[in-house]
């Protein structure tokens, strides 16, 4: 039992939560929504309205989108994250590097918006909020405490919006998620169970598809400073699909390639409170808190139905912490085609210290921001944006000793992650 606790939670937990090195907001959080945001650091999202895209972080801000618009764009996200690190057992103490270890990305969008009349409108999204890919590999020294993951999301929202009053605008939707992701961890050299290198200790893999909404509102208080909030719930996901490897053979009865499984999920809820400022004709100010429910994110637990009475199992305790994200940007109206927009956001980590494992280096995060805007025709504009983000060094301490620990199979774990991500997106927005 014990066995099969450990090493479901090195392959899942550990594996799930190596998303989070090669993500972009806390946790395995994405913020890369459009690339018009991306140039001034997804500051003041909430309360702007530059295209039909605006309904994914507001659906409010629709009621400010005059006649039908299209957005469509794609991000790609390169992150450069490395670990340096050592791995300790009875059999001595060997490095465990892994460099460069998150993949790239493309992180593409659709937006749809239509204003129905002076008062009411209706929205279309496509995107995503959460997912990354990451591998650690299997010669990787602490690979008994995770080494590979994928998770992947896709999210399509149905929005509304209605204008209450002059200066009053109230939105929501409906949000239908689609996730997958596959977890897994490795023996290494320093395993005291006599097993090559790079055995399958863990892996499983498994999708669902499950139901969310949104809601939010905009006060436009006078001709130039507006607020906005908005809230999108949390989003329970079973994962459903196979488990495989030595740890669940261990308890299996019968031994089989294969094993029935699940693994719970949640996305958690988040909220923005975002502010607009145009201070003269040419310069506008944007500013933004966002929050993030990660304390809700407290254990895995995995359901292996094959094993018996003991087939739901609280595998790990997670103990994440809220995150905050604070952004200010700026919109420079250069020529009446031309606008530059600027931003520098901070991100808090959603875990400290104690709990940081090497398959998530989660740290604090500072991005720099640059982007433009060009009105190419009446109906049509294109965006780009540009942003670099800064990782603060992580350090982390994995152990799990005692029988059937993970530590068992290549000893404890120390190391220090360093890291920075690039960003750049591209957007056209068409009226009609």
């Amino acid at each position: 039992m014990k066995m099969n606790k450990t090493l479901l939670c090195a392959a899942v937990a550990a594996g799930l939560f190596s998303v989070s090195s090669g993500t972009y907001a806390a946790g395995f959080q994405l913020a890369e929504y459009s690339a018009t945001g991306l140039g001034r650091a997804y500051a003041g999202e909430a309360a702007m309205a530059d295209g039909a895209d605006a309904q994914w972080r507001n659906p409010a801000m629709l009621t400010y989108l005059e006649g039908t618009q299209v957005s469509v764009g794609a991000i790609y996200v390169d992150p450069n994250i490395d670990i340096d690190g050592t791995s300790t057992s009875m059999m001595g103490s060997t490095p465990s590097n892994s460099s460069d270890f998150a993949h790239s990305a493309v992180i593409p969008n659709f937006y749809v918006s239509h204003k129905y009349n002076d008062k009411f409108a209706l929205g279309f999204a496509a995107g995503t909020n959460y997912g990354m890919e990451t591998d650690l590999g299997k010669d990787f020294g602490g690979a008994n405490h995770g080494n590979e993951a994928k998770v992947t999301t896709m999210e399509l929202n149905l929005n509304a919006a209605y204008q209450v009053l002059d200066s009053v605008s109230i939105g929501g939707g409906l949000r239908y998620v689609m996730a997958d992701g596959h977890f897994g961890a490795a023996s290494t050299a320093n395993s005291l169970v006599p097993l090559p290198v790079g055995t399958a200790l863990k892996y499983m893999e498994g999708d669902d598809t499950a139901w969310g909404w949104q809601v939010g509102t905009a006060w436009q208080i006078n001709e130039n400073n507006r607020l906005g909030f908005t809230y999108k719930s949390e989003v329970d996901l079973t994962l459903e699909g196979h488990a495989k490897g030595v740890g669940f053979d261990a308890v299996a009865k019968p031994v089989k390639s294969q094993y029935n499984g699940s693994l719970q999920l949640a996305l958690p809820a988040t909220a923005e409170l975002a502010s607009f400022h145009q201070l003269t004709e040419k310069v506008a100010v944007h500013a933004s808190v966002n929050w993030t429910n990660w304390s809700s994110f407290k254990e895995l637990v995995a359901d292996i139905p094959e094993f018996g009475p003991a087939s739901s199992q609280d595998i790990k305790q997670e103990n994440w912490e809220d995150n905050y994200r604070f952004a200010i940007g700026t919109t420079y109206q250069m020529t009446p085609k031309l606008a530059l927009r600027s931003g520098i956001a901070y991100d808090t980590s959603a875990v400290s210290e104690e709990h940081r494992t090497a398959t998530i280096p989660e740290t604090d995060r500072t991005w720099l921001s640059i982007g433009a805007g060009y009105q190419w025709s009446e109906q049509l504009t294109l965006d780009a944006g540009f942003t670099y983000i800064l990782a603060k060094d992580a350090k982390m301490h994995e152990k799990d000793p005692g029988f059937g620990g993970a530590d068992m199979f290549g000893g404890s774990f120390e190391a220090e992650a360093t890291g920075s991500i690039w960003l750049v997106g591209i957007q056209a927005n068409y009226r009609f």
